[in-house]
């Protein structure tokens, strides 16, 4: 990869890091319902991506 690529990588996995509470946030609403699960699903996603990334690029500010 080159490094404009990587670059906006890490700008792409900066923004996904800073909306992940607002899936953390969703689950707390009573309302939720089956949706719990599709955002269960989508944090256990985010989480590994962000691991992923962090294993192969060293860890983020």
């Amino acid at each position: 990869m080159e490094p404009a690529e990587i670059a906006a990588l890490k700008e792409r996995i900066r923004r996904i890091r800073e909306r992940r509470p607002v899936l953390v946030k969703l689950l707390e609403r009573p309302d939720l319902r089956d949706l719990r699960v599709d955002v269960n699903q989508a944090l256990e996603e985010i989480d590994e991506l962000l691991q992923e990334f962090e294993q192969t690029f060293g860890p983020q500010d």
